[in-house]
C-alpha cells in the first residue's frame, strides 16, 4: 500500500544514556561502544552515547567520535545529553566535540516545585530567580555558540505538565534554535489515548518535529510511543521515538526497541506511516542477544520477538495449525528479525582470550576468527589490549569485541582509559 503520509517516524535509541541508568546495573565503556556499532549496522537514525560533562565518559565519547569520522559509527548520529544549563554545556565541549545534544529540564508544577525548591520559577514570575524558559533558552544559545548542528530540547514529566505551558514552552524552544522537543512521559502515567491527544496538539500548534520518551511504570510505554508519533504525524510534523535494547531503563525501563519496530512495521493500524526506511529488522536478534549478554540480564522467555518461546508452539491446535501455515498463529516470520541461525556449544577443547592470556592462545582465538598479525610485536600490543579488556568488562569478551579491538586498537585503548 502507497504511504500517505509524508512525515517520518525515526529511532533514537537511549540505551547508552537512559538504558545505562538501570539500578544496579551499567555497561562497561567498550560494551557501550559494541552497542553503538551494532545500532548504526541495525540502521538507526540516532544513539543518546552518554554524558558529555561526566568525566569518564570522555575518552569514550571522544574516541567514538573518532569512529564516526572512520566511517565505523556513520551515518547514524552520536548525541550527548545534558542539563540545560549554560554552565554544563560549556564544561563539556571544553573536553567533548560533541555536535548534537538533547538538553532536558523540568516543565511540570510537580516537578519544579519538588525539584526545585522555589529556586526556580516556570516561566518569568521573577527578576530574581531563574527560570524554566530562561534557562532553557540560555542552554540552546551556548550549544549554538558551540557549534551544535542539532539540538532536541526535552520537557522532563511533559506528560504532567498543563498544555498551555507546554505549548509555550516548545514555541519558545523553536525559536531560540531547537530543531526538536522531546516530550517525555517520564512517570509513564501517559496511557496510548492521552498521548496522542496531547503530542498532536502539540504538533499542530508549535511545528516542530517532536520526540516521544516513554517509560514502562504502566507496562505502555511501547504502545505510548506508536501513538505519540502517530500524533506528531497526524499533527504535520516528524516523529522521533526513543527506544532502550530489550527495554533496559530506570525502574520499569524504557520502550522496547524491537517491539516499538515491529508494532510501527506490522500492526494493523500503521500501513499510512513510514518508518525510516533503514531500518533493518533482521539485525533485530543478534544486537537483543548482545545487550542481554552486556547487561547480564537474560531475556524473558516471553519477550516480544526474541523471547525463547516467542515462535514456540506447544498447544495441539496451534501447533497443527502453524505446522499447516505459519500465518496461522505467526504474525511476522522469525527470518525477518535474523532468528534461525543453529546455536553451536563447543563441547571438547576451548581456548578463550583473557586477563592472564598467553602469546599462543591468544594467536590460536584470533586465528580462528580469522584475523593475523603482521608481526609478533601487533600480536603483543593486541593481547595487551585485550587483557585490559577483560579486565575492564569483567566478563569473557565476544567475538565482536575481539574483531573491534584488533580493528581499531587505538581507539579501543582510549574507550578502556579512564583516568581519576
Amino acid at each position: 500500500m502507497e504511504h500517505k503520509k509524508k512525515n517520518k517516524i525515526y529511532i533514537i535509541d537511549v540505551t547508552n544514556r537512559d538504558g545505562v541508568q538501570t539500578a544496579k546495573l551499567g555497561l562497561a565503556k567498550l560494551e557501550k561502544t559494541m552497542m553503538n556499532i551494532m545500532l548504526n549496522d541495525m540502521g538507526i537514525y540516532q544513539s543518546e552515547f552518554g554524558f558529555p560533562l561526566t568525566k569518564h565518559e570522555t575518552n569514550y565519547i571522544n574516541a567514538n567520535l573518532e569512529l564516526a569520522d572512520l566511517g565505523l559509527l556513520s551515518p547514524m548520529i552520536l548525541e550527548g545529553w545534558s542539563r540545560a544549563m549554560r554552565k554544563d554545556i560549556e564544561e563539556s565541549c571544553k573536553n567533548t566535540n560533541v555536535k548534537h545534544w538533547n538538553l532536558s529540564i523540568s516543565t511540570s508544577r510537580q516537578m519544579i516545585d519538588g525539584k526545585f525548591g522555589g529556586r526556580i520559577t516556570r516561566d518569568f514570575e521573577s527578576k530574581d530567580k531563574p527560570s524554566v524558559l530562561g534557562l532553557m533558552a540560555d542552554a540552546v544559545k551556548t550549544a549554538k555558540k558551540h557549534g551544535a548542528l542539532t539540538i532536541g530540547v526535552n520537557a522532563e514529566d511533559a506528560s504532567r505538565t498543563d498544555m498551555e505551558f507546554l505549548i509555550k514552552f516548545a514555541k519558545y524552544a523553536r525559536e531560540h534554535g531547537a530543531d526538536r522537543i522531546r516530550y517525555c512521559d517520564t512517570l509513564g502515567y501517559d496511557d496510548p489515548f492521552s498521548i496522542y491527544e496531547r503530542v498532536k496538539i502539540l504538533a499542530e500548534e508549535v511545528k516542530i518535529p517532536i520526540e516521544l520518551h516513554c517509560h514502562n511504570d504502566l507496562g505502555l510505554a511501547a504502545a505510548c510511543s506508536i501513538t505519540g508519533a502517530k500524533g506528531a504525524i497526524d499533527g504535520g510534523v516528524d516523529a522521533y521515538i526513543n527506544t532502550t535494547l530489550n527495554g533496559m531503563g530506570e525502574r520499569a525501563g524504557n520502550a522496547d526497541m524491537v517491539s516499538v519496530i515491529l508494532a510501527l512495521k506490522k500492526s494493523s493500524g500503521f500501513d499510512e506511516y513510514k518508518l525510516d526506511d533503514r531500518i533493518k529488522l533482521k539485525k533485530a536478534w543478534r544486537i537483543a542477544k548482545y545487550a542481554s549478554y552486556a547487561f547480564g540480564v537474560p531475556i524473558p522467555v516471553n519477550q516480544v520477538a526474541v523471547g525463547e518461546n516467542a515462535f514456540a508452539h506447544e498447544s495441539g491446535i496451534h501447533a497443527d495449525g502453524a505446522l499447516k501455515d505459519r500465518r496461522n498463529y505467526e504474525l511476522y516470520d522469525f527470518e525477518e528479525l535474523g532468528r534461525g541461525e543453529p546455536e553451536t556449544i563447543d563441547t571438547g577443547r576451548k581456548i578463550t582470550a583473557g586477563e592472564y592470556s598467553g602469546i599462543k592462545g591468544f594467536r590460536n582465538v584470533y586465528g580462528k576468527l580469522e584475523i593475523e598479525f603482521k608481526d609478533d610485536k601487533e600480536a603483543a600490543k593486541v593481547l595487551d589490549l585485550v587483557r585490559y579488556a577483560n579486565v575492564h568488562t569483567q566478563k569473557p569478551l565476544t567475538n565482536d569485541e575481539l574483531k573491534f579491538i584488533a580493528h581499531y586498537p587505538k581507539q579501543a585503548k582510549q574507550i578502556m582509559t579512564v583516568t581519576p
